[in-house]
């Protein structure tokens, strides 16, 4: 049922409305903690009193304006709009509350967070796009949002960094606008609905063209190989826009982006009749232990991170291209998993680069000794990552694994067996570095991190373990997350 609703608008209008707020007001410190904070809280909750109905299968819509010939920016809240709305909205009022305390005494924060706030509305506007040229437009918005955080340091690293953003990106949104055109010409319209836009265009020459150019288009934002180049370099950036890129929104948008071609514009029943995803499947297959064994190489903590993101969102992709119910529940509830684990990370990275210095992984030995709840953060996020049992990583690899025997690809059961280790070869050293052995060289006096930095690692590191547990609570977000698997994907939900 879909029902005409102005909240849709007002999700992304809001953060609109904080930028213009920041720019024109905030260079006071208090008003421009006011303006992002609060509009963060608003956007929230806003979007929470849209869950309900979405749980229940209502579609809210809202229209904008048209253009001819009956192509238009339109605004459209299903299950899985809705499930990426709702985690990225939630974690943008924790990267708001630890950005405050991050970039105290840094440079032009003006400019950070008012092209900050409009980074998170133009990720509300591709949650709720309602057809392939409204989510272009703003994935397209997304990329210009992001460039000035990426080079915020204004450093030879950052403008190098920046520019080799734009350039994969740009290029990325000129394969989407190519394929976009192409799906107008096959189907004669663009609007998302269930079953596919091109679900009657089986046999048409211009399919493979089409399908090849989207998935590279979304492809460079969702980090697959080899179209991954940007995402490392861009760790130059300051630790809240490397949380932003990994988490929050640029790379989400890239593998959301992926998950409305297979389920809306092409179809689960074209596809599986085409086979197309069976190269994307094997491609992020190959993405995922690449990856892997480039994060094994890396000493510092955040291009460790860089690689270790690069696999995790290779896991969204062959769920989905693997076409079956259970796959589909992993690659779309690992959205969250992947982004509340992959978050608190790069939180606890911050925190002890501003307390202690730090950057490299082998200076983490021995801090757990002195700053606790910090690495008890950094350790759940980095058992969830291994797939341990009651974190949310755990529940990814289960279903990814139950997916692939449903495709008849037991392979997908070995990857994960692999992928599991691999991270674990990586992650489970450092922790035992920094538990397991005395601190080395640290200044006196060097305690815990500051509250505003310490917090949201804590609260995001709590919600991987809230995503372990809690995969049959109604009214959490893994049922949100069956519920879209239901809508998007027309081949039933897991039992």
């Amino acid at each position: 049922m879909e029902v005409l609703d102005i909240r849709v608008v007002l999700a992304p209008g809001i953060s609109l409305l904080c930028a213009l707020l920041v720019f024109v007001l905030g260079r006071h410190d208090g008003w421009r903690a006011t303006f992002t904070l609060g509009a963060a809280l608003i956007k929230l909750v806003l979007i929470l009193t849209l869950l309900p109905g979405s749980l229940e299968g209502v579609v809210y819509v809202y229209r904008a304006f048209d253009f001819p010939p009956g192509i238009g920016i339109a605004f459209r809240v299903d299950g899985l709009g809705m499930f990426f709305a709702l985690v990225s909205s939630t974690l943008w009022v924790l990267t708001t509350i630890y950005a405050i305390g991050y970039m105290r005494d840094q440079h032009d924060r003006v400019r950070f967070f008012g092209f900050f706030a409009l980074c998170v509305s133009t990720t509300v506007g591709i949650a709720f796009a309602a057809n392939l040229l409204t989510l272009l437009l703003f994935y397209e918005l997304l990329t210009i949002c992001t460039y000035p955080l990426v080079i915020h340091d204004e450093t030879p690293a950052a403008l190098k960094a920046g520019r080799k953003y734009l350039a994969y990106t740009l290029a990325g949104g000129a394969l989407i606008l190519l394929g976009t055109v192409l799906v107008q010409h096959l189907a004669g319209s663009l609007a998302f609905g269930t079953g596919g836009l091109l679900a009657g265009a089986a046999g048409q020459p211009l399919l493979p063209l089409a399908f090849v150019a989207l998935v590279a288009g979304f492809g460079v934002k969702a980090c697959l190989m080899p179209l991954h180049g940007w995402l490392p370099t861009a760790m130059v950036a300051p630790t809240p826009v490397s949380a932003l890129l990994h988490a929050v929104a640029v790379v989400k948008a890239g593998v959301f982006g992926l998950l409305r071609v297979i389920y809306d514009v092409f179809g689960v029943e074209l596809l599986a009749g085409l086979g197309y995803t069976s190269w994307l499947a094997a491609l992020a297959a190959f993405t995922i232990l690449a990856a892997s064994f480039a994060a094994l190489a890396q000493v510092n903590f955040k291009r460790r991170l860089a690689w270790s993101t690069i696999s995790q969102l290779s896991y969204i992709v062959l769920g989905a291209a693997l076409l079956t119910p259970f796959a589909a529940l992993a690659a779309i509830v690992h959205i969250a998993n992947q982004a509340f684990a992959k978050i608190t990370m790069f939180f606890v990275a911050g925190a002890v680069e501003r307390t202690t210095g730090r950057t490299e992984l082998r200076e983490l030995t021995g801090l757990g000794h002195v700053m606790p709840w910090t690495m008890t953060a950094f350790t759940i996020a980095a058992l969830s990552f291994v797939g341990v049992p009651l974190f949310a990583g755990f529940v990814t690899k289960w279903y990814l694994s139950l997916g692939g025997l449903q495709a008849g690809a037991w392979w997908v059961v070995l990857l994960m067996l692999a992928s599991a280790l691999l991270n674990a070869a990586y992650w489970l050293p450092v922790v035992y570095r920094a538990w397991f052995q005395p601190p080395r060289g640290l200044e006196p006096g060097v305690r815990e991190a500051p509250l505003l930095l310490l917090a949201p690692a804590l609260v995001s590191a709590a919600y991987v373990l809230l995503l372990g547990v809690s995969t049959r609570v109604p009214g959490m977000p893994f049922s949100l997350a069956e519920a879209a698997v239901r809508f998007v994907s027309g081949i039933g939900a897991a039992p």
